[in-house]
């Protein structure tokens, strides 16, 4: 191991870009994997052997819709007898009791359920698709197996008041954990911004909401709050740092720092099956191009926060600025700061103006815009 690089602890495992669900949220790349072209179980496995090695300790079974691959038990295995703690994030559609007692036998540890809404109808509207019912029904199914369960909210301007609902909904489905995380603004969730971008009044009651039920259910339902970027003039420390403590591997096998990282220019990223794990995370320019300080310009390299922000997400810099080198224009101190606060407004219209996220299911694929 190289000894300025610590080992990386999570790995994102993307196993599929297809889905039952059409969110224009999404911050899957616009361009899908097609289904032909994912990695095989055995390829998962391997994977798994290697980021053990590594020191690797949780994956997340992640996609699109990962249940939709029918060699998930096999995928599971993998990472448990690898030693790694497997959680199943899934929309809860095709979980069924026969299918969650082979994913636990196969050695599945936990599951995050996501929610768009409180209300099935205008869930099933954000969703595109007519899931609240199946969802309810995998929460139910997840309690009954004693899995751990969390509840994973997206939040924007059609659900943002709805905090306190979802909150209540976690409840009645017997949830150990609430995610709400509001949209970041990356591949889908990019071009619906205008759509799903929320007003400062509504952030402030969805923050009054959230500390209010802090201090009402401590200790038994953990509140996750993920701050909007475009907002607070803070940048955050995406993915803990540039190559700092986890990987994302696509579904056709390319590992990323992050799992937006590859609509980034000069990035030149390297498949699972071309190199090594350990090469990639300790070796790769992708993994080093933006690891430490050298990279960052003023000021975040005199900044105080730079070991704590590690100078904001590369993504929405090149995003917004056309720059990945560039401050992370939700830093109060970028140069470019100005120009995101001016975007910060919500506009006119409706769930119904996004444009959805609609892969095929059989091959993976989304349109182009």
């Amino acid at each position: 191991m190289t000894a300025t690089i610590a080992p990386p602890w999570g790995l994102l495992a993307e196993l599929t870009h297809a889905c039952p669900l059409h969110c224009g949220y999404c911050s899957n790349p616009l361009e899908l994997t097609r289904r032909s072209r994912e990695l095989t179980a055995a390829h998962w496995v391997d994977i798994f052997r290697q980021a053990a090695d590594l020191g690797v300790l949780q994956t997340h079974l992640s996609g699109g819709e990962p249940l939709l691959r029918k060699d998930l038990e096999v995928i599971v295995t993998g990472a448990e007898e690898a030693g790694i703690y497997t959680q199943l994030v899934t929309s809860g559609s095709g979980l069924t009791e026969d299918r969650l007692r082979s994913l636990t036998t196969a050695g599945l540890r936990s599951v995050q359920l996501s929610v768009q809404h409180a209300d099935p109808a205008a869930s099933d509207a954000i969703a595109g698709s007519q899931a609240f019912a199946a969802k309810e029904a995998a929460a139910a199914l997840v309690r009954k197996a004693g899995l751990p369960l969390g509840v994973n909210v997206v939040l924007h301007r059609h659900n943002l008041d709805a905090v306190d609902a979802l909150v209540e909904l976690a409840l009645k489905w017997g949830a150990d954990r609430i995610e709400l995380a509001n949209t970041q603004f990356y591949g889908w969730g990019l071009l619906n911004r205008e759509a799903l971008m929320p007003g400062r009044d509504q952030l402030a009651r969805a923050v009054e909401s959230v500390d209010r039920w802090r201090e009402q259910l401590e200790g038994r339902l953990e509140i996750v709050w993920v701050t909007p970027d475009y907002f607070d003039g803070v940048a955050k420390p995406c993915m803990g740092g540039w190559g700092a403590v986890s990987l994302t591997v696509a579904p056709d096998g390319t590992v990323l720092p992050c799992p937006a990282a590859a609509t980034l220019p000069g990035l030149d990223p390297v498949n699972a099956k071309d190199h090594s794990l350990r090469w990639i995370w300790e070796e790769s320019k992708a993994f080093n191009l933006y690891r430490g300080a050298d990279w960052m310009p003023s000021p975040c390299r005199s900044c105080d926060r730079r070991d704590q922000d590690f100078g904001g997400c590369r993504c929405q810099a090149f995003a917004l600025t056309g720059d990945a080198t560039r401050t992370d224009p939700a830093c109060s101190l970028s140069p470019d700061h100005t120009a995101l606060t001016a975007l910060a407004r919500p506009a006119a219209g409706g769930i119904r103006d996004m444009i959805p996220r609609r892969p095929t299911v059989g091959a993976g694929l989304a349109p182009r815009p």
